[in-house]
């Protein structure tokens, strides 16, 4: 099908890093509402979310940054260097504010997630909706085992450091889908994707394994609005356990397995996650009329 959105690459110049950024737009949606796109740790923006936006229909604009290490933003050197989560959500409060934005709703998946989760900490009532696909530091119920979890990111990190490449990634794959039913030529377009940038790949984990050791997650999920968490139906139980939890707990948490998915859900199911998007964005929008 043709694309209903129009896309333009942007670039926004900071001192230590060259953001590359994509602008989505829909002239036939007239709600007037905006959209902020975060990914994960290892695939650049446009790979991760321009088949699943395709299908959104609350949103005539919507942004999908590339964060540091991944896609086509870059240090001013042309190396790769480290960087914290602080950093990560700094880059897109610098952003936020060149483009203006003074409302708008937020999406984040696995690493994106953990960002969209500061992010709202940090802007609070400006960020509406929110989506979240997998997010990392909710993987577990106990904060613990999610801190030993970390410790197996960190040997996957480790190899993609030393050109290992594909077996850093096959062992960050089997730490985050341990359960994934994955066919030879769909696991090797994964390692693909994840092989384009190695380095900061590691760097990207690093920051989310430097993350949580500090975040308090009982203040960060205070913090948070109305939130439509996705996970896959083939993903570790406990991970389920922790969000059925969470939307047993808090009346704005809104939990969702996508069947016959693991962590690679948004490029597995696309179709299906941005359907359910478009429900509960009529169902947060009822909530706010009544």
């Amino acid at each position: 099908m043709k694309h209903p959105f129009q896309c333009e690459t942007h670039q926004l110049i900071l001192p230590d890093q060259h953001m590359t950024w994509y602008r989505y737009t829909n002239p036939a949606i007239k709600s007037g509402r905006r959209l902020l796109l975060v990914h994960g740790a290892g695939v650049a923006g446009r790979d991760t979310w321009e088949m699943l936006l395709a299908f959104l229909e609350h949103w005539p604009e919507i942004v999908v940054p590339d964060m540091r290490g991944t896609g086509d933003t870059r240090y001013p050197d042309g190396e790769e260097h480290g960087f914290v989560l602080g950093q990560l959500v700094g880059d897109l409060g610098t952003l936020l504010s060149t483009l203006q934005w003074d409302h708008f709703d937020l999406g984040g998946y696995s690493l994106g997630g953990l960002v969209s989760l500061r992010l709202k900490q940090q802007l609070g009532a400006r960020i509406g909706k929110q989506f979240l696909l997998e997010s990392a530091l909710l993987d577990r119920p106990s904060m613990h085992e999610t801190v030993v979890l970390r410790e197996r990111y960190s040997e996957a990190a480790e190899h993609l450091r030393s050109a290992d490449t594909e077996q850093g990634i096959r062992a960050f794959l089997d730490t985050i889908s341990p359960q994934r039913k994955t066919a030879a030529k769909a696991e090797d377009l994964t390692i693909s994707r994840l092989g384009l940038r190695p380095l900061g790949f590691a760097h990207a984990l690093d920051a989310v394994t430097q993350a949580i050791h500090h975040l308090d997650r009982d203040q960060l999920l205070a913090a948070q609005g109305d939130v439509t968490s996705f996970i896959g139906g083939n993903s570790v139980h406990a991970m389920h356990q922790l969000h059925r939890d969470l939307a047993d707990q808090m009346p704005n948490w809104h939990y969702f397995m996508i069947t016959g998915t693991d962590h690679s859900l948004p490029f597995q199911k696309p179709r299906q996650i941005a359907r359910i998007m478009n429900e509960e964005m009529v169902r947060f929008m009822k909530g706010r009329e009544s």
